[in-house]
């Protein structure tokens, strides 16, 4: 099917990242993959190739572009050579979009440019130990101090992805006690130093999937976080959540089907070159059935994502549609995933296949950025149900 959602821009920046995942990211990503993540001057190179500018204004060091198609891209080129960027991705997709809607002037060029550079890796802490997906059951506390200059903040996250190399994180936590009537009151966003005194990182978890993504527990004890590092108003941040989820979850049903895409790839190649009973594995007619069903809901993935990509540039993306997205390519390609990994036989099972990263990669995608339970409360509440 044709495509109109790329132009000649967003094909020469796939070449150019094509190239690059080649020459920097290939040849060292078993060694990424034993050591449980990217080395943390990778982030420099991908700074310097420009991924991190792209939708920072020109003042502050970017490109000025106020489009996602060029994360799409590089959704699809990852996926494509079975590697991930580390915990850089969060960098980007979830961090950036708190600084250009809650960040003041001087707060902007206080941020920006390190952001730009990969001088600072930023990232947001929400989940805690027995919240999960209850944001509003958040019990880290940031008290105002008695002369008005600082909080001091108190508590601990869980699975915070990019929290090992973070030099800036978003922390979310209870600036006011929840109403009676509302449990969502009280929450604020503060961006908080990591090297500042009783800020300290746990364990980094050892996860199913995501190897090269750093992901770590964090607890705060008195940490002092100046009143200037308050991002948007006071208790009003579980409402700026809210507004960003939208454009996370367009991320993580982009991601999923451009993983989706690159297994049928992988699978592909795999059968046309593996011969069983004297014939390629290919030659089979339930190889082509079952590759031919892959392609079809491959197909319907991609007309989603790019929908939804469109949407989200136009900024017309609403929750339910962003959570209609999630739910629709997550669920597409742990399907897809998992019958191309089946075509592999015992190989699939083996981690030197790309297939096998990519199953335990995938896993997550109906878990983070709210699980497909919620997708589909948040999509029946819109149908009026």
């Amino acid at each position: 099917m044709r495509r109109t959602v790329f132009n000649e821009d967003h094909e020469a920046f796939r070449e150019t990242l094509r190239a690059f995942i080649e020459a920097e990211v290939v040849p060292v990503y078993d060694e990424w993959f034993a050591a449980g993540q990217a080395p943390r001057d990778f982030y420099y190179k991908l700074a310097e190739l420009g991924v991190f500018g792209i939708r920072v204004d020109e003042e502050y060091g970017g490109a000025g572009i106020d489009s996602y198609k060029f994360e799409a891209v590089l959704y699809e080129e990852t996926a494509r050579a079975g590697i991930t960027f580390g915990g850089s991705g969060v960098h980007v997709l979830l961090g950036l979009p708190y600084i250009k809607l809650l960040a003041n002037d001087e707060q902007k060029k206080r941020y920006l440019p390190k952001f730009v550079s990969g001088e600072e890796m930023w990232a947001i802490a929400m989940t805690e130990p027995g919240t999960g997906s209850d944001l509003a059951g958040m019990k880290t506390t940031a008290k105002l101090s008695e002369d008005g200059t600082h909080y001091v903040l108190n508590g601990s996250k869980t699975f915070i992805t990019g929290g090992v190399h973070a030099d800036q994180m978003i922390v979310c936590a209870r600036t006011d006690a929840p109403r009676p009537d509302d449990r969502r009151h009280g929450i604020s966003l503060l961006v908080v130093d990591t090297k500042s005194e009783g800020y300290s990182i746990g364990r980094k978890l050892d996860k199913l999937g995501l190897k090269t993504s750093d992901t770590a527990e964090l607890a705060f004890v008195d940490v002092k976080v100046p009143v200037e590092n308050l991002l948007g108003e006071e208790n009003k941040g579980f409402s700026y959540l809210g507004h960003n989820l939208a454009s996370e979850r367009w991320g993580i049903a982009y991601g999923a089907y451009a993983q989706a895409k690159a297994a049928v790839r992988f699978a592909k190649q795999y059968v046309q070159e593996r011969t069983v009973f004297g014939k390629p594995v290919a030659h089979f007619q339930n190889t082509k059935f079952e590759l031919a069903a892959c392609q079809a809901e491959v197909d319907a993935a991609e007309a989603v994502a790019d929908r939804a990509t469109e949407a989200l540039d136009a900024g017309e993306l609403t929750p339910a549609e962003a959570a209609s997205a999630k739910l629709f390519c997550t669920e597409v390609a742990h399907r897809v995933i998992d019958r191309c990994l089946q075509l592999h036989g015992g190989y699939g099972f083996m981690n030197e296949y790309p297939i096998a990263r990519l199953y335990a990669d995938n896993r997550v995608n109906r878990i983070y950025g709210g699980t497909s339970e919620i997708m589909k409360s948040i999509i029946a509440k819109d149908m009026g149900l």
